[in-house]
């Protein structure tokens, strides 16, 4: 069920999109617990390619990261660690992601985190139109230009995304 009109407080998300002037449109819904993209897609009526899982991971020396994967996608943790030079790479522990991130997880934004961490999306999502992606808490995506995403975080671009 999607709330319309909703009042959504900012966020640190919304906060450093609006400082950066990256034009974004809000998008609240009622989240379900372990729902994910799928759950958010069918709630706002959108294609689950299109809505943009943020990913806190780590590398074999516990260094985190964050990867941008459309939500019909999963991570080859195998081809990531090729492309960004790591031996491994793994998800985190759900409190060790919230540590890092200022966010609770399924409501992670990778903007306004409050660690900086290197960013990799999935290149694919560029050839996206818009995307959505998480505004800084659950249940409230954020529409935007994949570019201006790609560049405000300034992301790397790897090629690691396998069908679900």
């Amino acid at each position: 069920m999607t709330r319309k009109n909703a009042h959504v407080s900012e966020t640190p998300a919304t906060k450093m999109l609006r400082v950066h002037k990256i034009a974004f449109s809000e998008h609240p819904y009622d989240y379900v617990e372990h729902g994910g993209t799928s759950q958010s897609a069918a709630s706002l009526g959108l294609d689950e390619h299109m809505v943009i899982k943020t990913l806190v991971m780590q590398d074999q020396d516990a260094r985190p990261l964050i990867v941008l994967m459309h939500g019909d996608c999963k991570v080859s943790t195998k081809n990531l660690a090729r492309q960004i030079g790591a031996k491994s790479v793994e998800p985190c522990q759900p409190e060790v992601a919230n540590r890092h991130s200022g966010y609770l997880v399924g409501g992670t934004s990778p903007f306004g985190t409050r660690r900086a961490m290197p960013v990799y999306m999935e290149q694919s999502i560029l050839d996206l139109p818009r995307i959505a992606i998480n505004g800084g808490r659950r249940g409230f995506l954020v529409q935007l230009a994949p570019h201006d995403c790609f560049d405000l975080l300034d992301a790397q671009a790897v090629q690691c995304a396998l069908q679900e």
